[in-house]
Order: structure tokens, then sequence, then C-alpha cells
């Protein structure tokens, strides 16, 4: 977990890092939460080790970077449906749009 981590941290500093108010730590603990999220999303059977999910969340990189990106943004925005300032109106895509997890069936 860590690894996958440190390399979508490492990726999206270079993006964020000239940002006011950019912060490693809080883009750290998106990603952490990000993680979470995705493996709880993919139901793995409890067959499954944790060195065999580790495997497994390596496909989902782009996913995880994309929802810790998304929730980094929205710092300061939470719960904001509209937003209108100076002529500059912004829509956000759905957060869920964003997870494109399929999860494991089980019979």
């Amino acid at each position: 977990m860590e690894e996958l981590i440190a390399s979508i941290v490492e990726d999206l500093a270079i993006e964020l890092s000239g940002d006011v108010g950019y912060s490693e730590s809080v883009l750290t603990a998106r990603a952490r939460n990000a993680y979470r999220e995705v493996k709880i999303a993919r139901h793995y059977p409890s067959s499954y080790t944790e060195e065999m999910i580790e495997n497994d969340m390596q496909q989902f990189y782009a996913v995880i970077r994309d929802v810790t990106l998304y929730d980094y943004n929205m710092i300061g925005k939470d719960f904001q449906t509209n937003h209108s300032e100076n002529g500059v109106t912004r829509g956000f895509k759905s957060r869920d749009s964003l997870f494109d997890v399929t999860p494991f069936a089980h019979f």
C-alpha cells in the first residue's frame, strides 16, 4: 500500500507543488483514503491474502490517483453544489463517476 501511495503522491506533487497552500501531508492522507475506498469497492474475497490484494490494487493506480486529486482539489469546497464568482461558474464531475472499479462476485 505504502509504495503505491508514495508513487501517487510523488506524481501529484509535481502537478500541485506550485499551488498556493500545497501540503504533501494532506495529499498523502487523501491518497490513503482513496486507496482504502477502492479496496473496499473491490470486495475482495476472504481467500485473498494481503499480497494478492496489493498486486491487484496496482491496476487501479489511475483510479486512486484521480480520486486523490479530486478530493485534494475539493478541500474547502465540501458539499458545494454551485459556485459563481466574477463571471466564472464552476461545475464538478461527480466523484462517484471516478470509481471505475468492478467488485468481485461472490457465490
